[in-house]
């Protein structure tokens, strides 16, 4: 078992809190974007993303987040829907904010980068008073990300659903989603993100975005293990320490990890592995999987994401990914 404790009496399995926003992934690949004439349109945004990974893989799925009251927000809410989540907590911002924008450059299957426009944006007015504690309760869990994190109102309203969901129990995600140029500083990234970190179950980012976190400590080599015992020491019952292409490490509280590896796949970009394994992961963990499984679940999920145009529309269901990992080879690294 995976020593996490959710309540089967809950009408919601999952929401996920933050950022809503458009990706437009470019279609003309192998090109740098300054030759890239036409984009198609998806949903984005880590945390929605991750909620219609979940949601995909049959997870009962609700949203508290804000979007702009125009065409682009209509977008959004709509396409949740026919996702099958909840949007009955997903606000419309009225004081003509915008929706957030990612063009995405592909030119080769290791060189992508992404171009964010995230000036006045919709959900980072998500307040206070868009946030339910009566919703939060009802659910199993509930995933906070990052970028929610770096400006207010969005902050607060993030803090007062951590409070809720320790409050009545709900077990809390922290996908970390480190995004430099939403921030003042590194040090006010830091700051908030250990206060956010230290009321969280479960604690997933990079090497680099835990090394982020750790910056006010003056930490000059942390190591994995000591990242992990760091967080033990607060609620967090699992680490996990994601290292590329080499794979995974998962820390549990009761002293043991786990090594995650990759599955090979035909790669056409880099972007949306992280919340494709991170959508698997939770369901699996869910679910009753195993740390370990559920590990192996989501790598196997970011696989099949990455090798895909779309991120959001690419989430794959329970049976694509039991398909894949039927037949995919798995690459283990012993360390890292």
């Amino acid at each position: 078992m995976n020593k996490l404790q959710f309540k089967q009496d809950r009408p919601l399995d999952f929401i996920a809190l933050g950022r809503l926003c458009i990706d437009l992934n470019a279609n003309e690949t192998q090109r740098p974007m300054e030759e890239t004439k036409t984009f198609t349109k998806y949903v984005g945004g880590s945390p929605a993303n991750i909620a219609i990974g979940v949601s995909r893989l049959g997870l009962n799925t609700g949203f508290i987040g804000k979007v702009s009251d125009d065409q682009m927000g209509r977008f959004i809410t709509s396409y949740l829907t026919e996702t099958n989540i909840d949007t009955d907590h997903v606000a419309i911002d009225r004081t003509g904010a915008v929706t957030g924008l990612a063009f995405t450059e592909i030119k080769s299957p290791t060189d992508c980068s992404i171009l964010m426009y995230r000036d006045n944006v919709a959900d980072l007015k998500l307040d206070v008073h868009n946030v339910s504690e009566g919703y939060i309760k009802q659910s199993k869990a509930l995933l906070i990300s990052g970028t929610a994190l770096a400006q207010s109102p969005s902050r607060e309203a993030v803090f007062l659903a951590l409070e809720y969901a320790r409050k009545h129990e709900v077990v809390v995600f922290f996908d970390i989603d480190y995004r430099p140029y939403t921030w003042a500083s590194e040090e006010e990234t830091s700051t908030y993100y250990n206060l956010a970190a230290e009321k969280c179950d479960v604690i997933i980012g990079t090497r680099e975005e835990f090394d982020m976190m750790e910056k006010l400590l003056n930490l000059e080599a942390s190591s994995d293990e000591v990242t992990a015992n760091r967080w033990f020491s607060y609620n967090a019952k699992i680490v996990i320490i994601k290292h590329g292409g080499e794979g995974s490490i998962a820390y549990t509280k009761d002293g043991n990890s786990y090594r995650g590896g990759i599955f090979k796949t035909k790669v056409l970009k880099t972007f949306g592995a992280g919340d494709s394994y991170a959508s698997a992961f939770i369901y699996g963990v869910m679910t009753g999987m195993s740390v370990k499984e559920a590990m192996r679940f989501g790598s196997a999920s970011a696989s099949i994401v990455i090798s895909r145009h779309s991120c959001s529309d690419a989430m794959p269901t329970v049976a694509e990914i039991k398909e894949f990992m039927s037949s995919a080879e798995e690459i283990l690294q012993e360390t890292y």
